[in-house]
């Protein structure tokens, strides 16, 4: 793989500020390292006093491996909180001054490129309604043009769309462009809707704001971005972090609500290491035109799918060969006024989650490519872990209860009194709880620490305090039910991959959509059935650790329930009456609806 080297002519040799950013790069490696290699020789004490075997040694390896996966956000919550806390911009480690926008004009031009595909027209045209009038209110949308770039084959829908778009364009006056158009080949899917954009109009503009069909952006925000492109010549690329919004739904206001508290600090600890080598997400971002188009061609991995073939996953790939080409790439945690949607139910989660499983998975092959930043390498193989780590903490539930019903299944010389002790006494009971309380430690801190920065800033956007606090907590009880149930469908999501089976890209369902019990049933049987041998099989062999996983037996067993009532609309509008997961980006909803977006 690789990129067009770009020479930088003309450009400053620093034209954003980011001091000390390998000794900040060193310093979170050690941190993570160093709490991992805690964490590991914790364990190896507990385990020596049993001695040492093989199974284990499989233990040992994977509790390493996931404790240090949970290390790495750890620290990164850390370092947002503290920056977050007293107001420290992640880059330039200074002081983050009030929102100001400059009055002069801009001097450059930049598209806002929506490609869509089988979406639903009405919803995509209020979006654009939204996007186009806020931007015609900041006074410069006269240097702006909206595309909506079309791979809609179905003639019902392709009809709709050009109907839609006809009213938006007799309704909507003001400077800004607005230009339809749809491919009658749907060549290399959203990535080659953009290559193509590109290769037509790529010439007339500077710069790009790239749009999923569910995207939001505040006109200030859109400007902010031209200014920070136009301020610094080096910046290929600034992604925001889009916060969820418009669902109803109980499972997606949980999903809103922890985007929208969790979200801003672990972006601003991630955006403190990361620096110039950032990530791009695929959409919601700002790019330049023409290191966009000298950099990112895409290439084709040898072999089939799902490791090889067209790159299905391209964002991370064109970060990359953006930093490969000499560009950087910039994460902006502090810029609010961009938003998406979230999956209405777990089983549409899933589903996105199955394709970006495929995606990160095929990345790993591009980790040792030539030439690419380490950081770039980096963002490959954390993509990967996000998936492979649910997988690796199942192989460590499932290690760690066979060692301990295998000695209960023992006979002849291998039938000890030892064999029969609980597993507790052999392993330390003592030490194994404080190993429990650092790991618990290092799972919910990041999620209290959070919560006192949105209590100190802003509690009233929440419902106030009180209603904050009770929708956390809320928010807790429902990652911890729901964290089996991942793990398990990540599972089946990795080895449907590692096992050659590949997965279309879809296009999404978008809206709010309650599930019947025959299809939360059908979704999650499987499951069920997996969380009822296995509570089975631990309660007769051993109780005292059947109580430890109970945890996991309780996600597992109540997998059906979970998915159908959290995709309930009436319980997420209770919720929201009684001021529970009640969230700022609600009013982006309104705002939408009154096409008053600020």
């Amino acid at each position: 793989m690789s990129g067009t080297p770009i020479t930088l002519t003309d450009m400053p040799a620093v034209a954003v500020r980011i001091p000390l950013l390998r000794l900040r790069r060193w310093v979170f490696m050690s941190l993570v390292a160093g709490t991992g290699f805690s964490g590991l020789g914790g364990m190896f004490d507990i385990m020596l006093a049993s001695g040492f075997t093989v199974l284990e040694g499989v233990i040992l390896f994977l509790f390493a491996v996931t404790f240090s996966w949970i290390a790495i956000a750890f620290w990164n919550a850390i370092i947002g909180w503290v920056l977050c806390l007293f107001n420290r911009d992640p880059l330039s480690l200074g002081r983050v001054a009030g929102a100001e926008l400059a009055d002069t004009p801009l001097t450059s031009t930049t598209a806002l490129v929506m490609p869509i595909n089988h979406e639903d027209p009405e919803q995509v045209m209020a979006g654009i309604t939204a996007m186009v009038q806020s931007v015609i209110r900041t006074g410069q949308g006269a240097q702006f043009g909206f595309f909506l770039l079309s791979d809609t084959r179905d003639p019902v829908i392709v009809r709709q769309e050009e109907t839609a778009w006809a009213v938006l364009r007799q309704t909507m006056s003001g400077p800004v462009t607005l230009t339809y158009r749809r491919r009658l080949v749907n060549h290399g899917r959203k990535a080659g809707n953009i290559a193509d954009f590109c290769r037509e109009w790529g010439a007339r503009y500077d710069y790009m704001v790239v749009l999923d069909a569910d995207s939001i952006m505040t006109g200030s925000t859109l400007v902010a971005l031209v200014r920070q492109m136009e301020a610094n010549p080096q910046a290929g690329l600034v992604q925001t972090v889009p916060i969820p919004a418009r669902r109803r739904t109980l499972f997606g206001r949980f999903m809103q609500f922890a985007a929208s508290v969790y979200s801003p600090m672990l972006a601003a600890g991630q955006s403190f290491w990361q620096g110039d080598a950032g990530n791009y997400w695929g959409h919601n971002a700002i790019v330049r035109v023409q290191a966009f188009t000298d950099c990112c061609r895409l290439p084709a991995l040898s072999g089939a799918p799902p490791f090889g073939g067209a790159i299905l996953s391209h964002d991370f790939v064109e970060a990359a060969l953006l930093r490969q080409g000499g560009w950087h790439v910039y994460l902006a945690p502090g810029l609010g006024g961009s938003y998406e949607d979230v999956p209405s139910n777990l089983v549409e989660y899933v589903k996105r989650d199955r394709r970006w499983t495929q995606g990160s998975l095929q990345h790993l092959r591009l980790v040792l490519s030539r030439g690419l930043h380490m950081v770039s390498r980096c963002h490959f193989v954390l993509g990967a872990m996000g998936y492979v780590s649910s997988f690796l903490w199942f192989l460590m539930l499932l290690a760690s209860t066979a060692y301990v019903l295998l000695p209960t299944l023992a006979i002849g010389p291998l039938l000890d009194v030892s064999a029969l002790l609980p597993w507790l006494i052999i392993w330390r009971p003592n030490q194994l709880l404080s190993l429990l309380a650092v790991t618990l430690v290092l799972l919910f801190l990041p999620k209290l620490l959070a919560l006192s920065l949105a209590l100190v800033r802003n509690a009233a956007s929440y419902g106030g305090p009180s209603r904050l606090v009770c929708s956390a907590l809320l928010e807790m009880l429902f990652a911890v039910i729901l964290a089996p149930v991942m793990m398990l469908y990540h599972t089946r999501g990795v080895l449907s991959v590692l096992t050659g089976h590949t997965v279309t890209w879809d296009p999404q369902v978008r809206d709010d959509h309650t599930l019947c019990w025959r299809g939360a049933w059908t979704s999650t049987w499987g499951i069920t059935l997996v969380g009822l041998a296995w509570a089975s099989a631990t309660w007769f062999s051993s109780p005292i650790f059947f109580v430890w996983l109970t945890p996991i037996f309780f996600g597992l067993l109540c997998a059906a329930p979970l998915t159908r009532w959290s995709s309930s609309q009436v319980l997420g509008d209770r919720l929201r009456c009684w001021g529970l997961l009640v969230v700022p980006s609600d009013d982006v909803t309104e705002s939408l609806h009154a096409s008053e977006l600020q």
